[in-house]
């Protein structure tokens, strides 16, 4: 498997550009750091909206399904920082999916990344994975991409946490197809052709695909934040 593990965390949010800085500023020193001293967080990467817009897109990788639900993770969750508790009410119209990863093939972080938000129709779940599963590799290999990966979202028997509670009522996308590359041209012809809604939807998925295009800002490790300051020789 090419993620870092069996499992996912998947978010998109919108960010008003006036927060736009001191978001990043949090985002990368705090939260990233914070979140990756986390037993089973193997890697976590934020892009924005590759169109100019307010969207990000953030996903995490992680060993196994049950890190969503540890007491590690639930504890940072229930009891988030200062800095975190000032920033959570700016995360607008939050998508947040808990999920277990179906199928990946290649690379899980490029300069760009297509997300595809979709569900399967009633009676094509099984149709829907395999041949989704299928594409996976041609995808990766494909002039302009070096990746593309398939999960869907579990519900985690919890309830709801306390950052949660701070930024209101979270959706979730119930299939999630990211497909990452390095030329944008290349994602956006998929966007519109290959993995656009009517070609998904012969596969079996629900009307309403919702797909996004986004560019990379960073992207870590636990062994980056562990990691102490190097003098230069």
């Amino acid at each position: 498997m090419s993620l870092l593990g069996n499992a996912a965390l998947a978010m998109w949010w919108d960010m008003a550009a006036d927060q736009r800085a001191e978001f990043e500023d949090w985002h990368s020193h705090e939260h990233f750091t914070e979140r990756m001293s986390i037993p089973g967080f193997r890697r976590g990467t934020r892009w924005s909206s590759a169109e100019g817009g307010e969207g990000i897109f953030q996903m995490y990788e992680l060993d196994a399904y049950d890190v969503v639900q540890s007491p590690a993770y639930l504890e940072r969750l229930n009891a988030p920082t200062p800095w975190s508790t000032r920033m959570m009410p700016h995360h607008r119209h939050m998508v947040r999916s808990q999920c277990r990863v179906l199928a990946s093939a290649g690379g899980s972080v490029a300069r760009h990344a297509l997300t595809i938000r979709l569900s399967p129709r009633p009676g094509s779940e099984a149709r829907l994975q395999a041949a989704l599963s299928e594409r996976l590799p041609t995808l990766a290999a494909q002039p302009g991409c070096v990746g593309a990966h398939l999960l869907r979202h579990e519900t985690p028997p919890i309830a709801a946490t306390r950052e949660q509670q701070i930024r209101g009522n979270d959706q979730y996308a119930d299939w999630v197809l990211v497909v990452v590359g390095y030329d944008l041209d290349a994602l956006r012809a998929l966007q519109v052709g290959a993995l656009s809604s009517t070609a998904l939807g012969e596969l079996g998925a629900e009307n309403g695909v919702l797909g996004a295009l986004h560019a990379l800002c960073h992207s870590t490790t636990p062994a980056d934040v562990a990691a102490p300051a190097k003098a230069a020789a």
